[in-house]
């Protein structure tokens, strides 16, 4: 039986890239490129693309309303796009992310995203979890230095992790959505 694949491109949103209180995310023209790159795979293959956008509290750089708190124009989406709204790390928690996948008979989610040990790390477990197949896309997912790691190792740390546990990893250009 043939699966129906989804895109899931998590919190790739301005406050990530420009913002007066944080750094930029690490490597951020790269995953932008490569976030586009796998959206025009998807939307060739005519694939349900979902963007999650985080709602941040009072002062964050995601704070609704705020212009942090778009979806990066880059990869804004198109109208047969769906955008989900969370609170939480977790793209399932309190959203109708499930329900809109399983009424679209979705069983294969291709992820990519920010911030990889929060909200991608999360929300492919949740997935996981949940029954789905999921490809994480190894070089399009980002976070920040913090004072323990460097954003690279993180980076490489949750490939690792979830790597043929969790989920199967693909870069960007190994993704072949049309054959």
């Amino acid at each position: 039986m043939s699966k129906q694949t989804a895109v899931l491109i998590v919190d790739v949103q301005l406050g990530m890239f420009e913002s007066t209180t944080i750094p930029p995310v690490y490597g951020g023209n790269e995953l932008l490129a490569r976030i586009a790159a796998l959206l025009s795979k998807a939307r060739a293959a005519q694939l349900p693309i979902f963007f999650i956008q985080h709602n941040g509290d009072k002062g964050h750089p995601l704070e609704p309303g705020t212009a942090g708190w778009h979806i990066h124009p880059a990869i804004a989406p198109k109208e047969r796009d769906v955008v989900i709204r969370k609170l939480s790390s977790d793209s399932f928690k309190d959203t109708p992310l499930h329900h809109q996948l399983q009424t679209l008979e979705v069983d294969r989610l291709i992820v990519a995203g920010i911030q990889t040990e929060f909200c991608v790390d999360t929300t492919c477990r949740r997935a996981f979890s949940l029954g789905y197949d999921i490809t994480l896309v190894s070089d399009a997912h980002s976070t920040w230095d913090t004072d323990v790691l460097s954003a690279v190792q993180i980076i490489a740390h949750h490939n690792k992790t979830l790597g043929g546990t969790f989920v199967r990893l693909k870069r960007e250009s190994e993704i072949q959505l049309i054959e």
